[in-house]
């Protein structure tokens, strides 16, 4: 098997293509033979050792990937050999093959394709956490979506329209904006034309959206909280520009608003049968044509750095995936 390996968490450039011995699986595990894996910002940051999961070193990047079992652990009894899954593991998709804990890999129905399978669990598990369990949002409210034309971004937005709401998209050019439209947004505001508070006033007659969705942070925060509407929910998703923004609170206590941390992968580990259920619904709305991952290219496994580069351009539309 190849991988590419990470023995200095120092950036993107410190990974190597090497080729390794293919491993057996343990009690638990499973061999998966990778057919497609994506990129997401946290395989970003934790080569550059600033996720909060700090593995072992030497590991192999890639969080999320999908593929077929090659071979079962002893202990294995809900799959088999031949059998397509998706697996989130944190680590290892980066690869021709690794070792997936067997509880963590999702079973992929007849129909669903390799590409589509490793762009899904991250981005619609922490949409639909986001936007049903922690905000419950309801039919007919207005939903505001930061990054909208990213992974998360397209997302949230399949998933807010198929609650019923209303999905406001902002993103950094009419390129992206048009993206979102074409994917169901109602309304779409480009960051870099115009003032974002006031444009949301304008778009929401004034009352301001009832929940944000921010997986973006930086700059735009604020002013998305300052347009926040009467008992609205701010979601706080992520921080892809960088910065953690200050939220001032006194705006909370004059909008009767609530901040809301999203943090799906600790939501999996303590519940994990709403986990299951919620899993189970997504994979069933997939199923009927009410989300589908946006894909804005694949590229050959070996040019992982290409990719890395083309993601920090800020130029992705939906997911990047690599493929075997």
């Amino acid at each position: 098997m190849h991988a590419w390996l990470c023995d200095n968490p120092t950036g993107v450039d410190a990974l190597t293509w090497k080729e390794l011995p293919t491993p057996t699986p343990g009690a638990s595990e499973v061999l998966v033979e990778i057919h497609a894996a994506s990129l997401n910002f946290p395989d970003l940051l934790i080569v550059q050792n600033k996720y909060q999961m700090k593995p072992a070193l030497p590991f192999v990047p890639g969080s999320e990937y999908a593929g077929v079992v090659r071979a079962i652990g002893a202990d294995v009894t809900h799959l088999k050999v031949g059998q397509p899954v998706a697996c989130l593991s944190g680590t290892g998709g980066f690869a021709t093959h690794t070792l997936a804990p067997a509880a963590l890999c999702m079973p992929l129905p007849t129909g669903f394709p390799m590409v589509d399978a490793a762009a899904f669990i991250m981005i619609y598990a922490t949409s639909h956490h986001a936007l049903v369990d922690r905000a419950q949002l309801k039919a007919g409210e207005t939903v505001l979506i930061l990054g909208a034309a990213g992974g998360v971004g397209t997302s949230a937005i399949q998933i807010a329209k198929a609650c019923g709401a209303r999905v406001i998209a902002a993103a950094s050019t009419d390129e992206k904006c048009a993206l979102c439209t074409s994917i169901g947004a109602d309304a779409t505001i480009n960051y870099t034309s115009g003032n974002l508070r006031e444009t949301v006033k304008t778009l929401t007659a004034g009352k301001g959206p009832d929940v944000i969705y921010d997986p973006v942070g930086g700059d735009y925060s604020e002013q998305a909280f300052r347009s926040i509407g009467w008992r609205g929910r701010y979601l706080v998703v992520g921080f892809a520009a960088g910065p953690i923004p200050s939220l001032p609170l006194n705006l909370a206590l004059l909008k009767g608003a609530s901040i809301v941390g999203v943090f799906w992968g600790d939501f999996a580990k303590r519940e994990p049968k709403a986990n299951a259920a919620m899993m189970a619904e997504l994979a069933q709305w997939y199923g009927q044509g009410k989300i589908k991952p946006v894909i804005d290219s694949t590229m050959p496994m070996a040019e992982l750095k290409a990719a890395f580069a083309h993601m920090g351009s800020r130029g992705v539309k939906g997911k990047l995936v690599m493929v075997n």
